[in-house]
């Protein structure tokens, strides 16, 4: 992680005295255009269209900037103003996400006796069959099934291969492989349907929460219609 140097004194006491001062001014104005910055782009956010909202993916990358900088500025004196408004921003995002449905890419999936739904991701479209398989914890396998093609969205309630009564709560692993005219194209991860509960910031990522005990960066999220 890179971090900023201290002034190195060298030369006569008003060489030093220089070179102290010019380091202060361009530190104050460094922290002014970055404090300008953030400032705008709160603003951005606050005033957006309600009926067009802009997505939050798009400042994922800008905060985790910040968040960078801000280590490399931390002895600067403006760190709790920048601070509180990374803050703010992570609140409006905050607001736009928590209790929103998701699709989650997870290959564990925690049941407690409700069904499980899930996805698959829409990103694979060429498949004509695709097989679910449930594992547990000593990799044992409990569950298969063939899902239709056709349909979105899936569930698992609990049921076991060599048993009549529904799985005992637990943490499980889900697997879907994918298949086109009888041969194997792709293995991939369930996308669990879940709602998020939380939002935090996690070394510089910004990280959500969901009811199934599920966590994820939000690159690893789909966010789903209010129809779906």
């Amino acid at each position: 992680m890179s971090e900023i140097n201290p002034v190195t004194t060298t030369g006569t006491t008003g060489s030093t005295s220089t070179q102290t001062s010019s380091t202060s001014i361009d530190n104050e104005t460094f922290s002014q255009d970055f404090d300008a910055f953030l400032q705008l782009l709160t603003a951005q956010i606050r005033n957006q269209d309600p009926l067009q909202p802009l997505e939050s993916t798009q400042f994922v990358e800008q905060l985790a900037t910040f968040s960078s900088l801000e280590q490399q500025v931390k002895t600067n004196d403006t760190l709790g103003s920048i601070a509180t408004m990374i803050g703010d921003l992570q609140s409006t995002l905050a607001s736009e996400w928590l209790g929103q449905d998701v699709a989650v890419a997870s290959k564990h999936v925690a049941y407690e006796g409700k069904p499980v739904e899930f996805e698959i991701n829409p990103a694979f479209s060429n498949y004509d069959a695709a097989v679910l398989t449930v594992t547990d914890s000593s990799q044992q396998v409990v569950w298969q099934e063939a899902l239709d093609p056709n349909t979105q969205r899936h569930s698992w309630n609990g049921e076991l291969t060599d048993q009549s009564t529904p799985a005992s709560a637990g943490v499980y692993e889900f697997q879907i492989d994918l298949f086109q005219n009888g041969q194997p194209i792709a293995s991939t991860q369930a996308e669990i349907v879940s709602k998020v509960t939380a939002l935090a910031n996690e070394d510089g990522q910004l990280k959500l929460g969901t009811d199934n005990y599920l966590t994820t960066d939000l690159n690893g999220v789909r966010k789903l219609n209010s129809d779906e």
